[in-house]
C-alpha cells in the first residue's frame, strides 16, 4: 500500500467539488482560481459558526468536539471536521482523560437543503475514513446538517460510498500531480456554479462543421 506524505496531501473538501465538477474542482485547487457568489459566503458564515473552537460541549454521554482536524496517509488528503460526536457506548475507543469507550460519529454542515448527487455524503464519508485510519475504529455512520431544513440527514458508509471515495482521490491525485484542467459536459448546474465567469463552459461545447460555417458567412457578411 502507497502512503503518501504530508506536502503531497490534498484538502479532504475539495471532494466536494470534485463530485459536483471535476473541472470545477480543478480551476479552484490547481489553478488556483475561485469566485463567492451568495451560495459560498452563506456557507462559509454556516461552517464558521460550527468550526468555533472555544465552544466545547459535553452532554451526559455525549462529548463534542468542533473543528477537529484529521487526515489519511492512505488517501493522501487532510482537512477538518465541522463536528465529531463521541458517544458513550459499551464498546468503541478509549479517549484520554475520560472514563468508557466512545462510539465517532462525524457531522458536516450545510447551507442548503439535501442534494440530488452525492457530493455532500462523500465529504462527510471522506471525514470518516480519515477518523477511523487516526483512531483505529469503524464508524457505520455519520450526518449532514442542512441550514436551511435545520434537519440532519443521516449517512450509511456502505461498501460502495467507501470506494467511491478512495477512487475518487486516486484520479484527484492523478489530475493534481499532472496539473490538468479536464473539460466537461455542461448543464443547468452550470448556473449556480461560483466559477462559471472563469471557466466559460460555452467554450467547452463542441462546434459542428455547419455551426463552424454559419459563424465565418455571419462574420463576412458583417465586414
Amino acid at each position: 500500500m502507497t502512503l503518501y506524505k504530508e506536502e503531497e496531501f490534498l484538502q479532504l473538501s475539495g471532494i466536494q467539488h470534485f463530485a459536483f465538477c471535476r473541472r470545477q474542482w480543478a480551476l479552484a485547487y490547481i489553478e488556483m482560481q475561485w469566485q463567492e457568489n451568495v451560495r459560498t459566503v452563506e456557507g462559509k458564515i454556516l461552517h464558521e459558526n460550527a468550526h468555533d473552537p472555544l465552544i466545547k460541549e459535553k452532554r451526559g454521554d455525549l462529548l463534542i468536539v468542533r473543528a477537529m482536524p484529521v487526515h489519511s496517509r492512505e488517501m493522501g488528503v487532510s482537512g477538518e471536521c465541522d463536528v465529531v460526536e463521541f458517544h458513550k457506548t459499551k464498546e468503541g475507543i478509549s479517549i484520554a482523560g475520560r472514563e468508557g469507550n466512545y462510539s465517532v460519529v462525524p457531522v458536516e454542515y450545510k447551507r442548503g437543503k439535501p442534494k440530488t448527487d452525492d457530493s455532500d455524503i462523500l465529504q462527510v464519508a471522506a471525514q470518516a475514513l480519515c477518523l477511523e485510519e487516526m483512531l483505529c475504529c469503524v464508524i457505520p455512520y455519520g450526518y449532514i446538517y442542512y441550514g436551511e431544513t435545520r434537519r440532519r440527514t443521516k449517512v450509511e458508509f456502505t461498501d460502495e460510498v467507501r470506494e467511491k471515495v478512495t477512487s475518487s482521490f486516486r484520479e484527484m491525485h492523478k489530475y493534481y500531480d499532472q496539473r490538468y484542467t479536464p473539460k466537461v459536459k455542461t448543464g443547468k448546474k452550470c448556473n449556480a456554479c461560483s466559477l462559471k465567469d472563469i471557466c466559460l463552459p460555452v467554450l467547452n461545447k463542441k462546434k459542428t462543421v455547419s455551426g463552424y460555417i454559419n459563424e465565418v458567412i455571419f462574420e463576412e457578411d458583417n465586414v
